[in-house]
């Protein structure tokens, strides 16, 4: 447990940034269900950060993340990215957003350039500006000429470099990814892992649900853990290496949630 000196202190800290998400007492079921499939959701993100959300398979990470973008509607509760309400006020919610899903869903009948620069024109980046911005992330992510080939012959790798290229394009305060790790190559992901690090350190927030409790280890600053539809844990990486020695998230994920 933080003492109270120590909490202040991180406090402190947090409040001289800015926030870049902040969800609060999210509700939200489907259908005619009768219970929520998310319930009473509280998540605060800054700049300047990496922050992971963790759970099992059907535990409301995907939901979150849904809602967080605007895709789904929600019974209670209010979401803001960068104090852009997503119901009052989705269209200043979403131009600060970038957004990987799961699903690398793509139109296949395009390149991978002219994707990206679609993607482009409905943020309304500056051709000179998009230019310089694929350069960097292809010298990253390293798609090299392959870019300027149908999307409908990727591999899953490839289509992945292309969304968060398009994600990435208008340069938005939160990078949102919807377990960006699954299926990638080593290569591939050591290189999005390092993206992401970057990313952060230009001041803006990267948020990713994941089931590679290795690489949130290894990336993120905080992390908060779902377990059936409810928030049951809210720590740093730092503070939990302090009270886990020797485990892994991993190793203690697995004792507290499935044994």
């Amino acid at each position: 447990m933080k003492s109270d000196g120590r909490r202040k202190k991180e406090n402190m800290v947090k409040e001289k940034r800015e926030k870049t998400v902040e969800i609060r007492s999210l509700y939200k079921k489907y259908g005619k269900a009768t219970e929520y499939a998310i319930e009473d959701i509280n998540i605060t993100c800054f700049e300047g950060e990496t922050v992971g959300l963790l759970g099992h398979n059907g535990a409301g990470k995907s939901t979150t993340i849904k809602c967080l973008t605007g895709f789904l509607p929600f019974e209670k509760g209010t979401i803001e990215i960068c104090g852009h309400n997503v119901v009052t006020d989705p269209i200043g919610a979403k131009k600060e957003l970038g957004y990987v899903p799961d699903n690398r869903a793509m139109f296949e009948k395009m390149t991978g350039f002219e994707y990206i620069n679609f993607i482009a024109d409905i943020h309304d980046t500056p051709s000179e500006v998009r230019a310089e911005r694929i350069e960097e992330m292809q010298s990253i992510l390293k798609l090299g000429e392959k870019i300027n080939n149908l999307i409908s012959t990727y591999s899953h790798g490839m289509r992945q470099k292309i969304c968060i290229m398009s994600a990435l394009i208008h340069r938005p305060k939160l990078w949102l990814l919807d377990e960006p790790l699954t299926g990638l190559d080593p290569q591939t992901a050591l290189a999005l892992r390092q993206y992401m690090d970057y990313y952060k350190k230009q001041g803006n927030t990267v948020l990713y649900s994941s089931h590679n409790l290795d690489a949130v280890e290894k990336t993120c600053d905080r992390a908060y853990i779902i377990n059936h539809g409810k928030m049951v844990s809210e720590f740093t990486i730092e503070d939990f290496k302090r009270d886990n020695p020797g485990k892994s998230l991993e190793e203690v994920f697995v004792e507290q949630f499935y044994e």
